[in-house]
C-alpha cells in the first residue's frame, strides 16, 4: 500500500429497501454488513423490508467518522438523501439552504453580520473535510455488490 492510500476504517452506506425506503448505516466491513442485511440479520427494519439493495456508500479513515456521517444523514429528508445518492450537488445545496425567516441570511442586525464571517469559516472547514471523503454511487458501477 502506498503512503497516499489511507486504509479504510469505516463506511457509511445507504440501502434501498423493498418498500422504496432508505436505510442508513455504518460499518467496518461493507460486504459482510450488506450480506447480513440481505439475510435478515442486519437490523429489524431491513428484516421487515427485504430485499435490500446497496445504492450508495462513503469511505472514511475511522469508523467514528462514518458513524457521525450516518447520524447526520439519518436526519435528512428522503428528497435530500435521493439528491446525495444521485450525486446532484446543486439540489443537495438547495435542500440544505435554511429557509427559516430567522435564518442569518434574512436578518440584518449587526451581531448577525459578525456571526456571518465565522459561519463562513465553519462552512469552509466543513467543505474542506467533506472534500476528503471518497464517495461512489453504486448505480454507476458494473456488477452489483462489492
Amino acid at each position: 500500500m502506498s503512503s497516499t492510500n489511507k486504509p479504510i476504517g469505516g463506511y457509511m452506506y445507504i440501502l434501498e429497501c423493498a418498500n422504496d425506503s432508505y436505510y442508513v448505516g455504518s460499518t467496518r466491513n461493507l460486504g459482510k454488513r450488506v450480506s447480513a442485511h440481505q439475510n435478515g440479520l442486519g437490523s429489524n427494519y431491513t428484516k421487515k423490508h427485504l430485499p435490500v439493495r446497496l445504492i450508495y456508500f462513503e469511505t472514511f479513515d475511522k469508523i467514528g467518522k462514518a458513524f457521525n456521517r450516518e447520524k447526520q444523514i439519518q436526519r435528512w429528508t428522503n428528497e435530500k438523501k435521493t439528491s446525495l445518492i444521485r450525486g446532484d450537488i446543486s439540489a443537495l445545496k438547495e435542500l440544505a439552504t435554511c429557509k427559516n425567516e430567522t435564518s442569518h441570511k434574512n436578518v440584518s442586525f449587526s451581531s448577525a453580520q459578525e456571526t456571518n464571517s465565522s459561519a463562513q469559516e465553519i462552512n469552509d472547514t466543513v467543505q474542506e473535510i467533506n472534500s476528503t471523503v471518497t464517495s461512489a454511487p453504486l448505480s454507476d458501477r458494473k456488477g452489483g455488490f462489492i
